[in-house]
């Protein structure tokens, strides 16, 4: 399992019947989550005092209990800082897990990016000064970006970034978080899109990408009412966004959320898909994130990651 231990803002504190007893900064919130089925003795007094509670309805999704939480605050994550707000389904605006995956995808970005401000004779190589002065950036594609915690990482490492989502509001909060972790003003397109049809547009582009993140939802509509069920729909769009990847691509990344859909099955899409076609190495495994004051990790969804050798 790859465990997202590197946090100092955030940790889940404790886990028990359904629930998750989570510190995002210096408020403390419990949100439901199916993975954790078994029981404690839920002896932190978080349990009993949280700033909010996020009730289940047995009609389906549910509402926030706010005790004493504000309607935004901010957490940082090394050199990034996100703002969060509770809103519908549970979430926040981050899934704190994705952090092993953002230091995964800004490590090789990084190694990269100084490789071509060497090439290019750059000074200052790492620094900002030179990836700002680099004329071929590494080009990420960020699908499915959400709240675009992905994409500032890759945006602090030195990549140039195509950030689409469907939904403006989530655009827009990406956008704050891009502001707030001061990169903002780096190589970046925001864009309110649905990544299906904006896939199939930048294949009749010509357009190519250097690395590529996704993260599709389990199921979803189409701006025309098309239904989208992962399981039916996904393995046709790794194979389309295949095709953008660049003649030496850097790393593909694709995340799942989706029960059933295993890690097993993300390695062999990418096995099937593009390591045929480039070389390199796959991998997939469960993503998780330590509890602590234990040795249990809680389960969070899974990641399929392909990369360069």
């Amino acid at each position: 399992m790859i465990t997202a231990s590197d946090w100092k803002d955030y940790e889940v504190l404790d886990a028990s019947d359904g629930e998750k007893l989570e510190r995002w900064g210096d408020y403390i919130l419990v949100r439901p989550d199916p993975q954790v089925i078994w029981t404690t003795d839920k002896s932190h007094p978080g349990w009993k005092k949280p700033n909010a509670r996020y009730h289940r309805s047995s009609k389906g999704g549910g509402e926030w209990e706010f005790i004493n939480l504000p309607e935004e605050w901010r957490i940082k994550y090394k050199e990034l800082i996100f703002n969060l707000k509770p809103f519908a389904f549970k979430h926040t605006g981050i899934f704190p897990e994705q952090a092993a995956n953002w230091d995964w995808a800004a490590d090789l970005i990084y190694k990269e990016t100084n490789k071509r401000i060497s090439a290019e004779g750059s000074e200052g190589s790492g620094s900002s000064g030179g990836m700002s002065r680099l004329t071929n950036p590494v080009k990420l594609l960020n699908l499915f970006a959400y709240t675009g915690g992905a994409t500032v990482s890759a945006l602090k490492a030195g990549a140039s970034v195509t950030h689409v989502d469907a939904s403006k509001g989530m655009v827009n909060w990406a956008k704050e978080n891009a502001s707030s972790s001061d990169v903002i003003d780096r190589q970046v397109r925001w864009l309110v899109d649905d990544c299906l049809k904006f896939t199939e547009r930048e294949i009749r582009r010509g357009n190519k990408y250097d690395a590529i993140i996704m993260d599709p939802p389990s199921y979803g509509r189409g701006p025309k009412g098309e239904i989208w069920k992962i399981e039916d729909c996904v393995y046709d769009l790794v194979r389309k966004t295949s095709e953008l990847l660049s003649d030496k691509p850097l790393f593909f990344l694709i995340n799942s959320y989706t029960t059933g859909l295993q890690p097993g099955v993300l390695k062999a899409m990418t096995d099937l898909v593009i390591t045929p076609k480039f070389g390199g190495k796959s991998s997939a495994d469960e993503l998780g994130l330590p509890i602590s004051g234990s040795n249990l990790v809680l389960p969070c969804g899974a990641c399929g990651r392909w990369q360069a050798e």
